[in-house]
């Protein structure tokens, strides 16, 4: 039997057991992201039989690639992929990345993390924000950043490390770290200042810096559209690719 037991969620029941569980919750972008976990593809089936007519479309959901039981299911659902994400393992010491030697930029000053302040910090986002999204769209940026409406900027002066010329901020990186590992979860120039090595400039003493607080490794999803990018965890020494995940969308 499947039951909504709340707004956003649904149960499978079989004998008095939960045997399935599905899950669809708005993000504050807006778009409603879909997970079902059930351990047969006939419940998975039948969750998502119940969901998808309640929930209003567009509907996305993200699976890893090597799934291919998972994706599957999706897409008997009507699911289809919409974009890949490359999944970077990066060590943070410098002898391994190669980025002890980076040579800097003429006229920048690259700021650590915690050191920006918060009204450039704030329109240097909006702005290079504003510029992705009259190009490639910023919801071609990592699923993993979680984007706002109007009026709601998720910036936290404490995550980021900026690239900053002229009183003004250029590029950002944004970081969250955890006991021993750490994710790059932006790395995004003004894009009157590209191609001049401002992103590596401005990950060399990120990684340095995680490297000194006895965090051995950084991961990174870069969209496989980003060349960009890629180029640049491509570059670093000691970087390889070990996964990807697909962006599925129902219309």
């Amino acid at each position: 039997m499947i039951t909504q037991v709340a707004e956003t969620q649904w149960h499978a029941v079989a004998d008095d057991r939960v045997v399935g569980r599905g899950d669809a919750p708005r993000r504050p972008d807006g778009r409603i992201f879909l997970s079902i976990d059930s351990w047969h593809d006939t419940v998975f089936e039948q969750l998502a039989g119940a969901m998808l007519p309640e929930l209003s479309r567009p509907l996305y959901t993200v699976v890893d690639e090597v799934d291919m039981d998972l994706r599957s299911a999706w897409e008997r659902a009507g699911f289809a992929t919409r974009r890949r994400e490359w999944e970077y393992l990066v060590s943070t010491d410098p002898h391994y990345t190669g980025l002890d030697s980076v040579p800097s930029v003429e006229g920048m000053t690259i700021l650590p993390v915690g050191a920006a302040q918060e009204v450039p910090l704030l329109e240097a986002y909006t702005r290079i924000r504003a510029e992705i999204d009259a190009t490639v769209g910023w919801n071609s940026m990592p699923a993993e950043i979680i984007t706002c409406p109007d009026g709601i900027v998720p910036v936290d002066p404490a995550q980021y490390a900026v690239a900053a010329r002229s009183d003004e901020y250029v590029g950002l990186l944004r970081v969250a770290s955890r006991r021993r590992h750490a994710r790059i979860e932006l790395i995004v120039v003004r894009a009157d200042q590209r191609r001049q090595g401002v992103a590596r400039a401005l990950l060399a003493p990120v990684l340095g810096s995680l490297h000194q607080s006895g965090i051995e490794t950084v991961s990174a999803y870069v969209n496989d559209t980003n060349t960009a990018a890629l180029k640049l965890f491509d570059g670093v020494g000691s970087s390889r690719r070990v996964g990807s995940n697909l962006e599925l969308v129902l219309r």
